[in-house]
């Protein structure tokens, strides 16, 4: 929500990057009625996702819709006597329905970053801008829990690969597409049980792909042979690819551990737990070197599909 019962704002917002040959470039807003130069961002609608509301901000206030990228230092801050939480990532341009302006936003620019930084009107909008524009590229490669399915007991079938989601795992795996669509998921990969296949079949067709199986991280095939479970993951770890894997609780454990065996610089405390609740996801954010080698680790971000 927006406000939450203690009075607390939440918000979301973006620093979206494009590469010029004179160096990155950021978009920044203006405002009349506050008479400030700002980033987009905006308050979380009740109930919104913090992913979905830094890319509906970003697309009301300049046209531009964003593909998220690793996040940026969240800002707190007191505004109009609330305290206030805003969530940034950095973000580049997915696409451009045009700049329309309008009572809140009057005029947009592209600038190149150290400009852009010195036009804003608060410092700490400036800080994340160098941040961002001093980010490498970077894929997301996203590993997801299947959504809430049938219990068991509740399960006439013989086969528990084939145990369906349930009401509200269907709802949520509905909610679940534009949070991947945030991240600019191409590669949808899943188990082989329904369950997994159900939670991202909807997304695939959302971009017109088909769910790729992956029948050795189902929970079946990883009791019998977790060390081709971890084999797999470190393959689909290496695809350049924007990706996201569906796959069962038991089986996160070992799916995490490859995640931590990437390359992470420095001594970034990440994380790297693998409990998530039904339909909740890690975004590992991997930057691939132009020599060649192994992706190395920016960042991980955990979400819930509800986003509390």
């Amino acid at each position: 929500m927006s406000v939450t019962d203690s009075g607390l704002v939440r918000a979301s917002g973006v620093v979206v990057v494009r590469d010029t040959g004179h160096g990155p470039e950021v978009v920044v807003i203006h405002r009349d009625l506050r008479a400030d130069w700002s980033l987009p961002k905006g308050k979380l609608e009740p109930g919104e996702h913090p992913l979905t509301a830094a890319v509906r901000e970003c697309d009301e206030e300049t046209g531009i819709v964003p593909i998220l990228g690793p996040p940026l230092p969240r800002q707190e801050y007191v505004a109009l006597g609330s305290p206030k939480i805003v969530d940034y990532w950095s973000a580049r341009v997915g696409g451009d329905e045009g700049f329309a302006p309008d009572e809140e936003v009057a005029e947009i620019l592209w600038l190149p970053a150290e400009e852009a930084a010195a036009r804003l009107t608060y410092p700490h909008d400036a800080d994340l801008i160098r941040e961002a524009a001093a980010m490498p590229s970077s894929s997301p490669f996203i590993l997801l829990r299947h959504t809430q399915s049938t219990k068991r007991a509740d399960y006439g079938g013989k086969v528990d690969a084939e145990r369906p989601l349930s009401g509200k795992g269907r709802s949520q795996a509905k909610a679940l597409v534009p949070l991947l669509s945030a991240y600019g998921i191409t590669s949808v990969h899943s188990s082989d049980s329904a369950r997994c296949r159900e939670t991202v079949r909807r997304y695939a067709k959302s971009i017109d792909a088909r769910v790729e199986l992956e029948p050795s991280l189902s929970e079946e095939a990883h009791d019998d042979r977790p060390k081709r479970a971890a084999r797999r993951m470190r393959q689909l770890l290496l695809d350049p690819s924007p990706l996201v894997v569906s796959s069962h609780r038991p089986v996160l454990p070992t799916l995490v551990e490859a995640i931590a065996d990437l390359r992470i610089p420095g001594q970034q405390d990440l994380d790297l737990d693998s409990k998530l609740s039904p339909g909740g996801f890690l975004v590992v954010h991997r930057h691939f070197p132009a020599d060649g080698g192994d992706p190395i680790v920016l960042a991980i971000e955990r979400h819930d599909v509800s986003g509390d």
